[in-house]
């Protein structure tokens, strides 16, 4: 439906124009109809029920309306006619549903009306709740007369205004969904780039089999800041979070631009968790100090958090691994408190791309990415590792590699 809510000075504006128009149409052609405006040859009549009856939208599939065709010097033109709808019987705001009419018997679709109320009380009322009781609106149709081809030559508004007394709207709730992607995007997200920061919406990890829950490390200068979204270009900020738990020192505050400012220079893990809540998706965003370590095969161990297998930043940006003292597949992750670490395991996509698990991996990557995880080239997230070789990883673009 066509939700623009139209103020009544503006349109007024536009009819007096129209008018002008109109009159210099027909001094430039006698030929053209003449519209019989707001005259009691264009009326609309009220349900003969209507003062008695509540009109339930929920379980009715519209209503019908009549109105008088327009006098167009007795010529029997095709007309199309739109019903507008106010909460107030000056139509002070109004909105005009989509489907229009071709008859003078106007069906009006119950749903369209719904939602057209629903979105004129919100605007009206911005700080109330939406009543779950019956209330008057306001009808009145405009008409336009149209070629064969729906191209409209002129148009003529009703005057009268017909009200009905009792209508139930039901402003029934959205399903809410938890977000399945999470981005981030600042002023020092990314490496300045071509795309420059501010400019790389930076995907976050889900972590695996927990929908919901997101991870990413970042990092920081004092004073930086960034914003988030469910998509790129989805601006939201410090008043989008519900709650946010500072385990890292970082000195999380917001500015006027409304960003996530973190006080504190270091690198972070930014560990995100979505929930339904009763009216819309909470979230709430827990920063904890950074960390990474690699695990597996190549270390000759596999004790989650061992120190001794820790990766650490170093002065160039890149996080590297301790040389690895064995031969076999590169197993590496991000360590976020409270998972076990093949939760929040990631590999290189073609050697290159931080890829993070997001199918089942009882064996390896070599072999269970193209058996349950359904991949068509498994051999591209499998990467062999030789003693004496360390991984290095780029978290702020997400890429690595191993040398």
């Amino acid at each position: 439906m066509n939700k623009n809510i139209f103020n009544i000075g503006r349109i007024l504006s536009f009819v007096a124009l129209a008018a002008v128009m109109l009159t210099a149409c027909q001094k430039d052609d006698e030929s053209n109809p003449t519209l019989q405006k707001n005259t009691t040859g264009f009326t609309v009549n009220a349900p003969a029920n209507a003062q008695n009856n509540t009109y339930d939208l929920q379980s009715a599939e519209g209503l019908t309306i009549t109105c008088s065709q327009p006098d167009f010097n007795g010529v029997p033109y095709v007309v199309n006619y739109h019903t507008q709808v106010a909460l107030d019987q000056n139509f002070s705001n109004f909105i005009e549903l989509e489907t229009p009419s071709t008859s003078a018997a106007i069906k009006i679709d119950a749903a369209e009306l719904n939602q057209a109320i629903i979105d004129l009380f919100i605007a009206a009322h911005p700080d109330d709740a939406f009543p779950n009781t019956a209330m008057p609106i306001y009808l009145r149709v405009r008409a336009e007369l149209v070629t064969i081809a729906n191209t409209v030559l002129q148009e003529v508004m009703s005057t009268n205004v017909i009200q009905l007394p009792s209508v139930l709207a039901i402003d029934a709730p959205k399903a809410i969904e938890l977000p399945t992607k999470l981005y981030v995007v600042g002023s020092t997200i990314g490496n300045g780039d071509d795309r420059g920061y501010w400019a790389y919406w930076k995907p976050m990890a889900g972590v695996y089999g927990t929908p919901g829950e997101f991870f990413t490390i970042i990092y920081a200068n004092a004073g930086a800041s960034f914003k988030w979204g469910e998509a790129e270009q989805d601006w939201r900020g410090y008043a989008n979070v519900d709650k946010i738990e500072d385990k890292a020192n970082a000195n999380i505050s917001t500015n006027d631009d409304g960003n996530i400012v973190i006080g504190n220079e270091g690198w972070y893990t930014l560990y995100v968790v979505a929930e339904v809540g009763a009216n819309a998706v909470k979230y709430t965003f827990t920063f904890h100090p950074a960390a990474a370590y690699v695990i597996g095969n190549g270390t000759g161990d596999w004790t989650d958090s061992n120190p001794d297998w820790e990766m650490k930043p170093g002065s160039d940006g890149k996080w590297v691994s301790p040389a690895f003292t064995a031969g076999g597949e590169m197993r590496a992750y991000i360590k976020v408190p409270g998972y076990d670490w093949w939760k929040t395991e990631f590999t290189l996509y073609k050697g290159k791309e931080l890829y993070f698990r997001d199918f089942d991996i009882p064996a390896n990557w070599a072999e269970n990415a193209g058996d349950k995880g359904n991949k068509p080239d498994p051999e591209n997230y499998s990467v062999a590792v030789s003693a004496g070789q360390k991984l290095y990883v780029n978290f702020s673009d997400n890429t690595g590699e191993v040398k």
